[in-house]
């Protein structure tokens, strides 16, 4: 008989588990919500709460809208959009993540301090690099804070193209891999070996997310075959399942049950589901069902 386990670590973190449930509070005193952006990236997720009438819009959108409820998902917001439902009436439901609203608050308050004031020249101000996924909404949020002063690091590469003889404060976005930022902070290190200048760092990264990736390593390397439910715009999915992939080649990514290929586990002795921060665990149990049919 087929051994078929859930991962128990797997499903949403924290900031999302506080989203959703603000959101349903919301939901059970009103017919509708706005939601800015994709609630969490995870379509199926997204397609249950649109059901109880929670309703994603874009910031084109909420400049049109007036005297409505507005949900602020865990990625934060930059201070634009707060001024925007100030501007239109709009009462914000706030359901940032607590770890990325202490992140805002670090970043705001170091793009204000004496030497990244306006007066300071350019080569007397401290950079503020960001190293995350340009676009990302958490980021959008970060830069935010800076007036849009920030530079987004996404990779060594970015730096070539970077000051570094100016002061340097480096922050990451929350969800990024702690060994990717190390690389950012060492190549930095080595390169203003040359150039010179003030560099400092801040390890910024959510640990209940970034210690999510030792455990599923383990836990693919536990299993035959893994089954990894995550929804195609997860930048946290994309890491953890490539994380499942380096230690066990049998493992395949599915947004839901219906995507399930019954060769993938015709020869396994047990199968793994495991899943993102955006991943529900009610999804996980509808493909740990499909597979037992199977």
């Amino acid at each position: 008989m087929r051994n078929i386990e859930i991962d128990s670590e797997s499903g949403f973190c924290f900031g999302v588990v506080t989203a959703i449930r603000k959101a349903e509070e919301a939901l059970e005193k009103s017919e509708s919500l706005y939601c800015l952006g994709d609630i969490v990236h995870n379509a199926a997720e997204v397609e249950r709460l649109s059901r109880k009438g929670l309703r994603s819009i874009t910031h084109a959108d909420l400049e049109r809208l007036h005297d409505v409820k507005v949900l602020l998902r865990a990625h934060g917001e930059p201070p634009s959009t707060y001024a925007t439902a100030r501007r239109n009436n709009i009462e914000i439901i706030d359901a940032t993540c607590p770890v990325v609203l202490q992140l805002q608050r670090r970043i705001k308050e170091a793009a204000s301090m004496p030497g990244c004031s306006e007066g300071a020249s350019a080569d007397e101000r401290p950079l503020i690099l960001i190293y995350g996924k340009p676009g990302h909404a958490e980021v959008n949020g970060l830069v935010g804070q800076t007036g849009g002063d920030a530079i987004v690091v996404r990779d060594l590469g970015d730096l070539d193209s970077i000051d570094l003889s100016r002061p340097i404060r480096l922050y990451s976005q929350t969800t990024k891999s702690i060994s990717g930022f190390r690389e950012i902070v060492a190549e930095i290190e080595r390169r203003k070996k040359d150039c010179g200048g003030d560099f400092e760092w801040f390890d910024t990264i959510c640990r209940q997310v970034a210690n999510r990736m030792d455990h599923i390593r383990e836990f693919a390397r536990a299993h035959d075959v893994v089954i990894f439910v995550s929804g195609a715009k997860s930048s946290n999915g994309k890491v953890l399942f490539n994380e499942c992939l380096k230690v066990n080649p049998s493992s395949y990514q599915v947004s839901g049950p219906e995507e399930i290929d019954p060769a993938w586990i015709a020869d396994a002795g047990s199968v793994g589901i495991c899943g993102a921060t955006s991943t529900p665990g009610w999804l996980m149990e509808d493909v740990a069902a499909a597979l037992e049919k199977m």
